[in-house]
């Protein structure tokens, strides 16, 4: 049975709210998108140079699998934080409004990512060092857990019902640009510094560089104005008093949200496995540090143009027909995607990684339309907030971390094939479970 809608706290509205005009769209677009790239910037480039640094600088007296655990382990905190960010932040932001919290968002991204770029290494500072890295990991995975809603609604609220899922393609591409950005500034100090350099203080560049994107992305997102939509629930506060408790509201309907959370387990498992611990994996199986992260440009690259073309095809076909399509094919191609991994050949890595990759775009690309529109709006920042942390902590936070772990006892990719196989099938039977939302009134 498909699940329903989580009830608004308030009356339903007698009509929709009239869609943005084409020139304010536009603006509202571009602001999600830019502020979008500043948080994934920020918080991706913390996996990357983890994967390559962050085991000998915070971790040295540990041998180099455990220090590779450990790095991820820290890594994996701050998806911890993610969930909980997304509730704090969803609570003041389906109550105050979500433009506020998104100017909050970015600012505390920023100030963690320049923080963490100053931090002395475990030589000068003992065990304080690994401490303060978790702390401002955490910091970063509270203001990401509440920036994807915020950003979303913004888009989704403002657009017209039949596109959607078009303008959330745009928002939703800012995590590969994001990404593209942050994997682009890491190579580039790689390849300008010696590995002695970039081992020592060349890793701090690219989280120092945070503050000039932050001020970039404040700059644009002040501009925009609220959500038609949450304007309108408050103008009505008066005559219905709105949830108190938007998670509360949320959690009686336990089916939905179970369902929010699973359905994107599978393209987050990938995003984990893939840009984040490849890194590990393929340079432990001889590929070099360059190879790796060229190839990782490049499916970042893809997704410029993947994301959002598939999240405008949900605005035609549904939500659900683009994930299970996407997902099923994932079932089948998780293995011979790593076969073409495993050969040794840098082309048939970044075919295989491609590949994969664009099919996560496909999986992933629907998730903010559709968790949008699986709930009212004076708890919808709540509910797609939690949603989509919960699958970001399993598929990104904890699957990586659980890589490290089997790789180092079971060497090969059998165990990431599984890992990778029941996630995606997790986000395939949750889609099948979950109504179709394309249309839905908000």
């Amino acid at each position: 049975m498909p699940s329903s809608p989580v009830p608004t706290g308030a009356p339903p509205a007698e009509g929709p709210v009239a869609a943005a005009d084409a020139a304010q769209m536009r603006r509202v677009a571009f602001s999600s998108l830019l502020g979008t790239v500043v948080e994934y910037y920020d918080f991706l480039l913390y996996g990357t140079v983890a994967a390559l640094v962050f085991g000998t600088a915070f971790f040295p007296q540990a041998s180099v699998a455990a220090g590779t655990i450990a790095a991820f382990g820290t890594f994996a905190a701050g998806y911890v934080a993610r969930p909980l960010g997304g509730i704090i932040f969803g609570h003041f932001g389906d109550r105050l409004g979500r433009k506020k919290m998104l100017v909050l968002t970015m600012v505390l991204m920023g100030a963690a990512s320049a923080l963490i770029g100053l931090l002395p290494d475990y030589r000068s500072i003992g065990i304080a060092a690994p401490v303060l890295l978790v702390l401002l990991r955490i910091v970063q995975g509270l203001a990401i857990g509440g920036e994807w809603g915020g950003a979303t609604l913004m888009v989704v609220e403002h657009a017209a019902p039949g596109r959607r899922g078009a303008w959330s393609g745009v928002m939703q591409s800012g995590t590969s640009l994001g990404f593209l950005l942050s994997a682009g500034v890491v190579a580039a100090a790689n390849s300008l510094l010696t590995q002695a350099q970039f081992m020592s203080w060349g890793w701090r560049i690219p989280f120092l560089f945070s503050v000039v994107l932050m001020a970039v992305g404040l700059y644009t997102r002040v501009k925009v104005t609220e959500s038609p939509l949450f304007r309108e629930a408050a103008a009505k506060a008066a005559d219905a008093e709105p949830p108190r408790m938007p998670l509360l509201t949320v959690l009686k309907q336990p089916r939905t949200a179970l369902l929010a959370a699973a359905v994107g387990l599978g393209p987050f498992a990938l995003t984990g496995l893939i840009t984040t611990y490849m890194l590990t994996y393929a340079t432990g199986i001889g590929y070099s540090v360059s190879e790796v992260m060229n190839a990782l440009l490049i499916i970042s690259a893809i997704g410029l143009f993947t994301i959002p073309a598939f999240a405008a095809l949900s605005d035609r076909l549904g939500r659900r027909r683009v994930v299970l399509g996407a997902a099923a094919v994932g079932l089948v191609a998780i293995k011979p995607v790593y076969d073409l991994v495993d050969s040794g050949t840098p082309g048939l890595l970044i075919l295989g990684m491609s590949l994969i990759m664009v099919l996560q775009h496909a999986m992933y690309a629907p998730l903010a339309p559709m968790l949008s529109e699986l709930f009212g709006t004076r708890v919808r920042y709540t509910g797609a907030s939690l949603g989509y942390q919960m699958s970001a902590l399993v598929g990104s936070g904890l699957v990586p971390l659980a890589a490290s772990s089997l790789h180092a006892s079971f060497p090969g990719s059998t165990p990431l094939v599984l890992l990778a196989g029941a996630c995606i099938l997790a986000s395939l039977l949750a889609a099948w479970r979950l109504r179709e939302t394309r249309g839905d009134a908000l």
